[in-house]
């Protein structure tokens, strides 16, 4: 069956087809979910993509257009958003206060000893940080994330990540030595 009559199956509610499509792209599907989630999200926020991706279909399958590409492609990216939004929200619950003092120690920007003064200082500093420099600073100095790491979460490439690490490092030194 092409990618057409088995997209007009679906609209006539066809459950045999979605089931065939299902059992067609699941792999593919689980694959691509499991690339964008990979070290942050579980096997079950993996498969919850994959199943959304399926309901997705099953209630919008005029969403899919044949004359852009072929149904596979289609599910791929449809997989793929459902992934970066579900890798979104998993960095929202996991963001941590800044005022978190273990953070402050893991910057090795200024002496394992910080006086309160400065403490706050600090924090201000990266407060007034723009993004994306306060998610790459979070993720090296907080998380522990290498630089690769880091530019692949954020689609950078490792240069870019070195560079804005460096630089937002020379903006809280020159911060905390006025």
């Amino acid at each position: 069956m092409n990618d057409e009559k088995t997209i007009a199956a679906i609209q006539e509610r066809d459950e045999t087809v979605i089931s065939e499509v299902i059992a067609k792209y699941s792999r593919l599907l689980w694959s691509v979910a499991g690339i964008v989630l990979d070290k942050a999200g579980s096997a079950q926020d993996v498969e919850e993509c994959v199943a959304d991706t399926f309901i997705y279909l099953w209630e919008h399958p005029d969403a899919y257009d044949p004359r852009r590409g072929k149904l596979k492609t289609w599910l791929t990216i449809v997989a793929r958003t459902q992934a970066v939004n579900r890798y979104r929200e998993i960095a929202r619950r996991n963001t941590v206060p800044l005022e978190d003092t273990d953070f402050i120690s893991q910057l090795g920007i200024v002496d394992h000893i910080l006086q309160e003064e400065t403490k706050k200082m600090l924090l201000a500093a990266i407060n007034s940080l723009g993004e994306p420099e306060r998610e790459i600073l979070v993720r090296r100095y907080y998380y522990g994330q290498k630089p690769k790491e880091i530019a692949k979460a954020m689609r950078m490439n490792v240069k870019q990540v070195d560079n804005r690490l460096y630089q937002t490092k020379q903006k809280l030194r020159d911060a905390l030595s006025c």
